[in-house]
């Protein structure tokens, strides 16, 4: 067992250079204006052109018409989408490549129910629900709400931080977990030690369960 990361809402390159250097999965990029983490897909190819291999970028996005997609995908050189508004399945899927789709848990949401019906994303992504937000709330929902075998990989979202993340892993066991807020000094400002901490705590809860498990 080994719990992938996203890092989010990087903005700089030394942002991307910590997460990179803690073992990051993948970092995020968003492409929202109205969000504090926004970076122009210029500024994201910049960043994204020293990524190593194996480290993947993922552009955040919120209800953008299919141009504009494949434009920032042109751009940017991002490897997936990562949706948060309301797109359909087949919107998601109109520009080729592969995507991670959010699904806020709360406000009556079947959370069981829509993931099938985005069976095609690689990965879905849960956060938390807060009326009016597209995601980056900072805040935790209630774990015990994630549904059981859902039907792509499951990453947990919402309010993570180094405090609470092995706790999350513990009991919800998702394929991965993404941060923002929870390794920020400021909205849209990463703390690079905060980023080393939480990827530290990550691995720390892995290799616990895997010795728990019997696993070596």
């Amino acid at each position: 067992m080994r719990t992938r990361v996203k890092i989010c809402g990087i903005v700089k390159a030394a942002e991307a250079e910590a997460a990179v250097a803690g073992g990051a999965d993948a970092l995020g990029f968003v492409f929202h204006k109205p969000s504090p983490r926004y970076v122009s897909p210029g500024r994201a190819a910049d960043i994204i052109r020293s990524l190593p291999a194996f480290v993947d970028a993922v552009g955040v996005v919120v209800d953008l018409d299919l141009e504009e997609l494949e434009n920032i995908a042109q751009v940017s050189g991002i490897d997936y989408f990562q949706f948060h508004g309301d797109e359909s399945p087949h919107a998601c899927g109109a520009t080729g490549l592969p995507f991670l789709k959010a699904l806020k848990v709360g406000g009556g949401a079947d959370i069981r129910a829509r993931a099938e019906s985005y069976s095609g994303a690689r990965g879905l992504l849960l956060d938390t629900f807060v009326e009016n937000l597209a995601g980056g709330t900072g805040s935790a929902f209630d774990w015990s709400r994630v549904p059981d075998s859902l039907p792509v990989p499951v990453f947990l979202a919402g309010g993570l931080n180094v405090d609470n993340v092995a706790e999350a892993i513990r009991r919800v066991r998702p394929y991965g977990v993404d941060v923002s807020s929870g390794v920020e000094r400021s909205p849209g400002v990463k703390d690079t030690n905060k980023i080393a901490e939480f990827l530290r705590a990550v691995s720390e809860i892995d290799r616990s369960l895997n010795q728990q498990a019997g696993i070596t």
